[in-house]
């Protein structure tokens, strides 16, 4: 059985005759014969059967054309989005965190859109879970093309391009203490409780690290995942949080102080597989978010 001798079959059955159906398929009348009779000595079953001067599908013919119609559907429409894929058009699948989906990563597929106009490609993105080791882990199964994300240890089958910096600040809710502060020391803000980062986010070991130089480490009253979270539980007053200076805490009922020591700034970074063949569209915004980065 090959394609051709289904797409024979697909064509016989719609027009119920030889002589039209060679005609329009550019062969001659008894190759498509053939093609037939061999496809219905490898299914074991008559495919059409004769009705006049003309011929009609079988039972068995009515069900298989059903399926072969499915299935060549199926095979042509693939086959097109690689076509498309290999000139330079498809899809893009990125990842990315949520502090990086409402400004940066948006901003980027914009400008680049603007740039390739007649380029037709679908971009698509993910953040279920908003955790950098979630989307490295979706990198190396191939369910994502990109990742926005912070940078991993030990991951050497990646590649980490930095693209964009932020700072970490001091949040602390409105009527607090500290709301006087235009800048803190970390070490001011051990005696007040803290709401933290869970161990599996990638800015856990950062803040532990700086709490580390001040020689002492705050008591959380609570641990989660994201930023935003994190903001949200200080604003309804649980307490106060180290956490980057994202463009949502200005909408937030907290007050932003700035940490004079110890200083750091989160590196954010595009993160890709290594040696591992991608499309043309993927390879070509890659290089573009390469030469726009603001880092």
């Amino acid at each position: 059985m090959n394609l051709y001798h289904l797409r024979y079959f697909v064509t016989l059955a719609h027009l119920e005759h030889y002589t039209k159906a060679a005609e329009l398929l550019s062969i001659t009348q008894p190759s498509l014969s053939h093609a037939i009779s061999s496809l219905e000595s490898e299914l074991g079953v008559k495919l059409f059967e004769k009705e006049g001067r003309n011929i009609v599908l079988t039972k068995c013919g009515q069900a298989f054309l059903e399926d072969v119609e499915q299935s060549l559907s199926i095979l042509d429409s693939s086959v097109n989005k690689l076509q498309m894929t290999g000139s330079g058009e498809g899809q893009i699948d990125i990842a990315v965190l949520r502090t990086l989906s409402t400004h940066l990563v948006p901003g980027l597929v914009r400008d680049y859109i603007k740039e390739h106009p007649k380029q037709n490609i679908d971009f698509r993105f993910h953040n279920s879970t908003g955790l950098t080791p979630d989307m490295i882990e979706g990198l190396k199964s191939r369910k994502y093309d990109i990742a926005f994300c912070s940078k991993m240890e030990n991951e050497p089958a990646i590649e980490f391009i930095p693209v964009s910096k932020q700072e970490l600040v001091l949040i602390v809710p409105n009527g607090h203490p500290l709301c006087t502060r235009d800048e803190i020391d970390l070490a001011d803000t051990l005696p007040y409780p803290h709401i933290g980062f869970s161990r599996r986010s990638g800015l856990r070991p950062i803040i532990d690290k700086l709490f580390k130089e001040c020689k002492g480490q705050p008591q959380y009253t609570y641990e989660v995942e994201e930023d935003q979270a994190v903001a949200g539980l200080v604003s309804a007053g649980f307490g106060i949080a180290v956490v980057p200076h994202m463009a949502l805490l200005a909408y937030m009922p907290v007050q932003i102080i700035r940490i004079v020591n110890p200083t750091w700034e989160r590196m954010f970074y595009m993160c890709t597989l290594k040696d591992v063949y991608q499309a043309p569209a993927i390879n070509d915004f890659k290089e573009f978010v390469k030469r726009h980065a603001t880092v």
